[in-house]
């Protein structure tokens, strides 16, 4: 490839996969731009980044600046949703090359008489961009370049910051390079800062033995919103299956009155886009979504794109599921598990276009139907990574409001490989880190790494699939410390929530899994009861909805202490206008003291004012190490600091 120009762009930086893939950010997030930029020989090199919204025809731009080692960075500021393009340009500036070259000569000693006439053509290049004031002024920068009989007064201008200024404004770009276009995706803010809370409509009767409505959960709005969270999430709302109904504990066969889990969908009363009739009428789902959106509250909704055995998908599209040669149908397995009651729909179909537009439809309907906004992906990682990026490429289209949440907890690069494609948060393993070490290093890859551009992390401590061994102890310390790490570390978070406050640990013998789990039978809770742990969830709730530092997971910094049983660290906002401390004692049975260091060059290297915002209390530490205790019963200091 021929090419004239003389500058290199390399390691151009975020980037994902060479451009194949876009970062991410929310509206007025900045993000951060660095590449190696050079030239041969000694000529002063000069490059910006260009950005642009996808609606906008002009591109804007900003300098970049040098650090070390022909490194450069700039920074730029995303303000609406949707694609934003960047890419740098970078240019050997001969007008900025002359006055640096002109200075050294006069430093020198020498006469530069040529050398100044050489200027006026540099001044007379731009004058047509620039303002009135400007252009005054390089007239008269012009006249005394030219005339030799002010040449003193040629000399201070050559080597004024005013000329400099100029030239930097206005460079002429000969022979520019630019770097291939990248791409950013910018969400709304709720796309890094969520709280979500999950329960089973069926089980939200006041009745004991009674099937839940949509209506009882309209009752459990108040509750859900006093507790501070801004996202209730529902397994699937659609009629249940019949055929192959699993019982009570994932039993093969169901009894009289059993009523299967949520995600055996399909039924006679319908698929995908019909609620379960026990639960209420399209109508009352969307009365249920629409009070909620009015507590500030939205309901996510489960996307399982899956089939029970009578779903009407199976006999009107006998093509979208995978049959045996004995003429059976394939059911779902992850051996040795087996999931009779689900039929996987099967991707490789040669019906496969009509199978991708029924399944957008099935979404479509829900956002636009039901004002759905935000969607749980069950299982994403067992239906191709290239459908995925297609349908929600096709919904951003239609509704950038619309976020999506993975539900895939797999190898790391198929978690990663899905966020790329375009899901606006994952689960995690931060369910099974427990330890110091094991928490920093998690955190720190999360968020010190290329994962930060792309992997937007959500913490959940259970899920009705998962019950950690951590949990199954039902030790009331181990519970507060495991949604203060979460809800702290991670901007989102969320909890299977009665299970998780009410603290159930009852497991299958050794297995991570509930007994007697709530995704095979209608549970009855007293919605009403109140104890430690939802006093503090709803507190640390409110702390974050107050607090920007929190509102985030990158900027967080791990601080030393002498006790391994104690974790801290500081977080901090972009703008760096909030600052907030941690310190957990991981030690669910005994207190733990120490000395927790302060992340001092981060905070001015001046004494500050630290005030717990759980107890109240206040303390003013003027050292570099400070000493803490902290008992299970409360388990962790969560600061907000004042310099």
């Amino acid at each position: 490839m021929q090419n004239q120009t003389r500058i290199i762009i390399e390691s151009v930086k975020p980037q994902l996969d060479g451009g194949s893939f876009y970062i991410k950010r929310i509206v007025n997030q900045k993000v951060n731009v660095s590449a190696h930029v050079f030239s041969d020989g000694h000529d002063v090199v000069e490059c910006c980044v260009k950005f642009k919204h996808e609606k906008e025809k002009q591109w804007s731009e900003v300098r970049m600046s040098p650090t070390e080692n022909d490194e450069w960075e700039a920074e730029f500021f995303v303000e609406k949703q949707g694609f934003y393009s960047y890419f740098i340009e970078g240019w050997v500036d001969y007008a900025l090359n002359w006055q640096h070259g002109t200075e050294r000569k006069i430093n020198d000693n020498q006469h530069v008489k040529s050398e100044l006439l050489e200027g006026a053509e540099y001044c007379q290049a731009i004058l047509k961009e620039v303002t009135k004031e400007e252009k005054a002024y390089l007239n008269s920068a012009i006249k005394a370049f030219q005339d030799a009989k002010l040449y003193d007064s040629a000399i201070a201008i050559a080597l004024s910051d005013e000329l400099h200024q100029i030239f930097k404004k206005y460079p002429t770009r000969t022979l520019a390079n630019s770097s291939a276009e990248l791409k950013v995706y910018v969400d709304r803010k709720k796309a890094l800062f969520s709280t979500w809370y999950e329960f089973f409509p069926r089980s939200t009767s006041e009745t004991p033995g009674k099937h839940g409505t949509f209506k009882d959960c309209e009752r459990l709005l108040p509750r859900v919103s006093e507790m501070g969270f801004d996202t209730l999430y529902f397994p699937p709302i659609h009629p249940i299956g019949e055929v192959n109904r699993k019982g009570k504990n994932n039993a093969t066969t169901a009894e009289k009155g059993d009523v299967g889990s949520p995600w055996g969908i399909g039924s006679k009363h319908g698929g995908h886009k019909s609620t379960h009739p026990e639960l209420g009428t399209i109508d009352d789902f969307k009365s249920l979504v629409k009070k909620a959106q009015s507590m500030g509250i939205e309901v996510a909704m489960d996307y399982a794109l899956q089939a029970a055995p009578d779903h009407p998908y199976v006999k009107d599209f006998p093509q979208w599921f995978k049959w045996r040669p004995d003429g059976t149908v394939q059911y779902a397995e992850n051996p040795p598990k087996k999931y009779q009651d689900i039929q996987p729909i099967y991707f490789e179909s040669g019906d496969w276009k009509n199978l991708w537009k029924e399944l957008l439809d099935v979404a479509l309907f829900w956002v636009e139907e039901c004002g759905i906004r935000v969607f749980r992906v069950d299982n994403p990682h067992t239906k191709p990574f290239y459908f995925w990026g297609w349908l929600i490429g096709e919904i951003k289209k239609k509704h950038p409001d619309v976020l999506f949440l993975s539900e895939a907890f797999t190898r790391p690069k198929i978690m990663h490989e899905l966020a790329k494609q375009g899901f606006t948060q994952s689960y995690t393993y931060f369910t099974w880190r427990n330890t110091k070490a094991e928490l920093i290093e998690y955190v720190t890859e999360l968020t010190q790494t290329e994962q930060k551009e792309f992997f937007r992390p959500n913490f959940w401590p259970n899920t009705p699939d998962i019950l950690p061994y951590a949990l199954q102890t039902g030790n009331e310390s181990v519970y507060l410390q495991k949604y203060f790490l979460a809800a702290t570390l991670s901007s989102s978070v969320g909890i299977y929530g009665p299970a998780y406050e009410f603290m159930v640990h009852e497991a299958i013998p050794g297995k991570e899994e509930y007994l007697n789990s709530e995704k095979y039978e209608v549970y009855h809770w007293n919605w009403e009861a109140k104890n430690k742990l939802t006093t503090i969830i709803t507190r640390l709730n409110h702390i974050r909805k107050e607090h920007a530092s929190l509102q985030q997971t990158n900027n967080v910094v791990f601080c030393k202490t002498d006790n391994e049983q104690l974790i801290a660290y500081y977080k901090f906002d972009d703008a760096k206008s909030d600052h907030t401390l941690m310190i957990c004692n991981l030690d669910p049975y005994y207190p733990k003291q120490g000395v927790v260091r302060l992340p001092l060059e981060e905070l001015g290297n001046q004494p500050v004012r630290v005030t717990d915002l759980i107890t109240g209390n206040s303390y003013w530490w003027d050292r570099e190490w400070n000493f803490v205790e902290l008992h299970p019963a409360l388990p962790f200091h969560l600061f907000k600091i004042e310099r």
